[in-house]
């Protein structure tokens, strides 16, 4: 594997990584406010923070209209997503979202061999399909009459709805390129994505009583729109570019195990003992799915 690529890899677990605190954080501070309220908040203002860096390293002239309806088509799965992880938190725990989640490298291979014509050979696809039965493994602990009835509840299948918008989001970034620099393509997104949200949030933004917003829940939404936004995003198109929507997204099957980790450091007790082979499941996933990447760059 060329340096390059190893260090796009690198990024690449790291925003998993990033993205993993979001789960345990937004099921903690979720009922603080209306998820569109928040998740609005969080895009403008990690799009206020970026702006003087994109002002700085690109200038900050408005896009021709064509341009913004690109980064609206791209705001628009992306708001969606994160409007459905937190109404989703609210009926379901980080672990379920976090496990489901493990399915959209699977859609992604679907959506870019679509979009962006991406090649995927028979290894990955078995590897991605394995992670898929490992998400499912978690989400009806390991109980095939569970599976058979569907027995979700409905912030999982909320989830489910979301990750499909997610899925389309992350191949839509290489259909949708034009060339332009990834920070100008990144904060345009967000500003779309925040304009979607606003939208969907409509009188309940001006409603709200800040007074009472407790000032743990605010803060989480700062933290949210530093790290696992602003900063994953970033990466997320830079790492995408270079490596493809599918090798990107293969490493959020790492997710599941990060998340429990999180929670068992923050007291929570262990879940049942029937989800730890999906958990094994989706990290032998995680793992075969790497490997079949380093090797088609050696």
């Amino acid at each position: 594997m060329r340096t390059g690529q190893l260090h796009a890899h690198a990024l690449a677990f790291l925003i998993i990584v990033v993205i993993s605190t979001s789960f345990p954080l937004g099921e903690h501070i979720t009922h603080g406010l209306d998820p569109a309220v928040m998740m609005c908040i969080r895009f403008v203002l990690a799009a206020l923070l970026m702006a003087p860096i994109l002002a700085w390293r690109e200038g900050l002239a408005l896009p021709p209209a064509r341009s913004f309806v690109r980064y609206l088509a791209l705001g628009a799965p992306l708001a969606f997503f994160f409007w459905c992880m937190f109404e989703a938190l609210r009926y379901t725990s980080g672990l379920n979202t976090s496990a489901i989640f493990t399915i959209v490298p699977g859609l992604s291979a679907l959506f870019g061999a679509v979009l962006v014509g991406e090649r995927l050979g028979l290894h990955r696809l078995a590897a991605l399909a394995l992670g898929m039965i490992g998400a499912l493994w978690v989400i009806f602990r390991g109980d095939p009459a569970r599976l058979v009835n569907l027995e979700v509840n409905i912030g999982d299948g909320i989830f489910l709805a979301g990750c499909l918008g997610y899925a389309v989001y992350s191949s839509l970034i290489k259909r949708l390129h034009r060339g332009e620099p990834v920070l100008v393509q990144t904060f345009w997104t967000m500003v779309a994505a925040a304009l979607w949200l606003l939208a969907a949030s409509n009188v309940k933004l001006w409603r709200t009583d800040w007074s009472g917003v407790e000032v743990v829940v605010l803060g989480g939404v700062v933290y949210l729109a530093v790290l696992p936004t602003l900063i994953s995003f970033f990466l997320t198109q830079y790492t995408t570019l270079r490596l493809g929507p599918t090798r990107v997204q293969a490493y959020g099957y790492a997710l599941p195990a990060i998340v429990l980790l999180l929670d068992l450091a923050l007291g929570k007790p262990a879940p049942p003992l029937m989800t730890v082979p999906g958990l094994a499941i989706v990290l032998l996933a995680s793992l075969a799915v790497q490997r079949g990447t380093i090797r088609e760059f050696r």
